[in-house]
């Protein structure tokens, strides 16, 4: 990994190529990123493992959320147990009161797109 390589949970993680998750999680490798996958269904994406449920991860830098603010309340606790730098919220994700909840933890909100964010240069 580079040195600018920045550990990147991708929350809503799929197989399906049309999915953006799955198109940001091959972005990111390809950026030089180290990835971590959760989502609904096992699977794999540039060779690594789709985990399910609510793995313990650490050392994580960036989590970068695919699922929409109906289905987030689950993750409140343990996105914030993650302990991250910063929590990208994509198009479509958008949720004032979690945004909220990481900001009095020390957790940066990110309305963003990470896409847009790597092809651009400031992820």
């Amino acid at each position: 990994m580079n040195a600018e390589s920045k550990k990147t949970v991708v929350i809503g993680a799929s197989e399906n190529p049309g999915r953006y998750a799955n198109r940001a999680a091959h972005s990111l490798v390809r950026h030089g990123h180290e990835i971590e996958l959760v989502g609904l269904r096992p699977g794999q994406i540039e060779g690594r493992p789709i985990q399910t449920g609510q793995p313990m991860l650490t050392d994580i830098d960036t989590v970068t959320l695919y699922v929409g603010p109906r289905n987030q309340s689950d993750l409140y606790d343990y996105i914030k147990g993650l302990k991250p730098k910063r929590v990208i919220f994509n198009p479509g994700t958008e949720n004032p009161d979690f945004e909220s909840q990481l900001q009095a933890e020390g957790i940066e909100p990110i309305e963003a797109c990470t896409l847009v964010m790597l092809s651009i240069g400031t992820y």
